[in-house]
């Protein structure tokens, strides 16, 4: 959808005494600086003047701080001038000279400034400062002339449907349900009778949850798409200004324009950096007045929508919904909250095959497999991914993208940049291949439904020396006890190979130590699975973390308590450590052959990988 700002034209009044004030400044400049032609004599060297003075030729002579003009007995050649003057340079001896020759000469007085000079001071600076005043309070009125408190003007941008950059639902994919919600908004704003023929109360705001990234903003403009009417967006920091009542302001004029224009859409994105909760600010460093105005107003205005007859809908975007007031969550306000998830299996499917249909894409590409491999992407990343891969294949001089280079857009996303640059030393890439492959045996033999696609010894982004790809067979929702050891089981291989092989470690495990024990510290404080202490939750969770975050602060608990937390996340550790080291010991022989094979070829995936695994066991 094309986007059209407020047309706020500028004023021509205003323009034209800019003109006049600007030209009034140049003539007071001019007439100032220019030199006068009346005044003007022949300039000679101090050096001749003072050959004139001891040949006794001059008359008189008239001295200034920037020149000493003078008058000749008799001109050296007739016809010339008989007054010259000459740049005076610091000479002590002139008075005496001067005297002793018979010359008549005198100093000039101080000189008083000129009327010009005296108009030129006063009204230059003033002029400057109201030109300079203008510039920005042009700048902060976006270029309209609305008079000095146009900043309270609201900054929404208003979107108008046509048919080149019109978004619908069918451009959206892998959030049905959200949709499903959506369109019964849509179809109160194409058929407001019906519902108000049944008594029906449409929702007044519609709140978008989800992480980053799943497509809250383009819903929005879906909405609008297939419903046809104004849409205005605008960001919640937008509302925040300088000064004092500024986000009130605007908070007023946005639904002042869109009663105007209803049926409507207003769309807030970052709702929270103006809805955070108001509790404990009072008095308490870190309020904030002017947003908890804004805040205010924004309830007063949404609360003034029962007694139109034209629809006004709000909606509304957030990755921090815990942090909202609860005031905006009551119903009558943002009456329906819209979960916009990451996509499932057959979502990215079709979010593929969306982005797929934008470049050129070849015959034999499988997009079931970019899908499986995908989990946990959401829409922006693999709008990214197929972007990347449509770059890969430009960058190799192909017409078309080919299954190869979405594999490595998969890779670039995932574990970075290869770094061809960064070599190893052969001891260091022995200890990477073999803690890559402890990875992979105690990976395959786990329980889940993940499998081992890939192990590569390439460094990769930042810190990564070598990675194992696992990908997800299925698509699962729940994990059991039994699967979240095997998870930290399989992360402790890499450490475990290097302790069964070299008997020491290496500092490439900290990453795996580090989620190993973030999900042993989840088993026992927020899922429950210890049956020391028991089904309870020892971490406080802070409602739908979308941002990421799984380190949440502890509850107040005893030391005791503690101490025991502590001692159980240990005892987790310990025993999927000890099974990674008896799995490997056991396949010891199998280690050896696989490492010795990557340390040639420095990549194994696909079906070579899978028949070297299937011959692991367990002990």
């Amino acid at each position: 959808m094309a986007i059209r700002q407020d047309d706020n034209r500028p004023n021509r009044r205003f323009g034209i005494i800019n003109l006049v004030l600007i030209g009034f400044g140049v003539l007071l400049l001019f007439s100032n600086f220019l030199p006068n032609p009346a005044a003007q004599v022949p300039r000679v060297p101090y050096s001749l003047f003072i050959d004139q003075v001891n040949s006794s030729n001059v008359k008189r002579a008239y001295i200034t701080s920037d020149q000493i003009r003078y008058e000749l007995k008799e001109p050296e050649e007739e016809g010339a001038p008989t007054v010259l003057s000459t740049t005076p340079i610091f000479d002590m001896d002139l008075p005496q000279r001067l005297e002793s020759h018979g010359i008549e000469f005198a100093a000039a007085p101080p000189q008083k400034p000129s009327f010009l000079t005296t108009a030129l001071s006063w009204v230059v600076p003033p002029l400057i400062f109201i030109l300079v005043l203008q510039f920005f309070a042009r700048r902060q009125m976006g270029g309209g002339a609305q008079g000095a408190l146009s900043f309270t003007k609201s900054k929404a941008k208003v979107y108008v449907p046509d048919e080149e950059s019109r978004v619908t639902f069918a451009d959206v994919a892998g959030v049905d349900e959200a949709k499903a919600e959506l369109a019964e908004i849509v179809d109160f704003l194409k058929k407001p009778e019906r519902y108000a023929a049944i008594g029906a109360r449409i929702p007044k705001g519609v709140l978008l949850v989800g992480p980053p990234g799943t497509g809250k903003t383009l819903l929005s403009k879906a909405v609008a798409g297939e419903a046809g009417v104004a849409f205005f967006i605008i960001s919640g920091s937008e509302f925040v200004e300088l000064f004092v009542g500024a986000g009130a302001a605007r908070v007023r004029d946005l639904f002042e324009e869109a009663k105007k224009k209803a049926p409507c859409i207003i769309f807030i994105d970052e709702l929270d950096a103006i809805g955070k909760s108001r509790s404990g600010s009072m008095g308490v460093v870190g309020g904030n007045d002017e947003r908890e105005q804004t805040l205010n107003q924004l309830l007063t205005e949404m609360d003034g929508f029962a007694g139109q007859d034209k629809p006004v809908i709000v909606l509304a975007a957030t990755n921090q919904p815990e942090t909202l007031d609860a005031a905006l969550l009551r119903p009558g306000r943002f009456d329906r909250q819209v979960l916009v998830d990451r996509p499932d299996l057959s979502g990215r499917k079709l979010i593929l095959e969306i982005y797929a249909k934008k470049v050129k894409l070849s015959s034999s590409v499988d997009l079931d497999k970019i899908a499986q491999a995908t989990s946990g992407f959401a829409g922006a990343d693999l709008a990214n991914l197929v972007n990347e891969a449509a770059l890969l294949a430009a960058r190799s001089y192909r017409t078309e993208v080919e299954q190869g280079d979405l594999n490595e857009a998969i890779e670039r996303v995932v574990a970075g940049l290869e770094k061809k640059s960064r070599v190893l030393q052969p001891d260091e890439k022995k200890v990477v291949a073999y803690h890559e492959v402890g990875h992979a045996i105690v990976g395959h033999l786990m329980p889940g439904g993940s499998k081992v696609a890939k192990i590569s010894i390439v460094p990769r982004g930042m810190s990564a020396l070598g990675y194992t790809l696992q990908l997800p067979t299925e698509e699962r929702f729940l994990n059991s006890k039994e699967d979240l050891e095997g998870q930290i089981a399989t992360l402790l291989g890499g450490r475990s190979a290097e302790e069964v092989v070299f008997g020491e470690v290496t500092t490439g495990a900290a990453n795996d130590l580090q989620r190993a024990t973030d999900i042993a510290e989840q088993m026992v404080g927020t899922f429950g699975m210890s049956e020391t202490l028991g089904p309870l939750a020892y971490d406080k969770q802070g409602g739908s973390r979308f941002l990421g975050g799984n380190n949440n602060p502890r509850r107040v608990v005893s030391d005791a308590t503690a101490q025991a937390i502590d001692k159980e996340v240990r005892s987790l550790v310990d025993n999927a450590h000890n099974k990674a080291l008896a799995i490997l010991n056991h396949n010891r022989a199998l280690l050896e052959s696989i490492s010795e094979k990557i340390l040639e070829k420095e990549v194994i995936e696909g079906d070579d990988l899978k028949e070297l695994l299937a011959s692991s066991v367990m002990p």
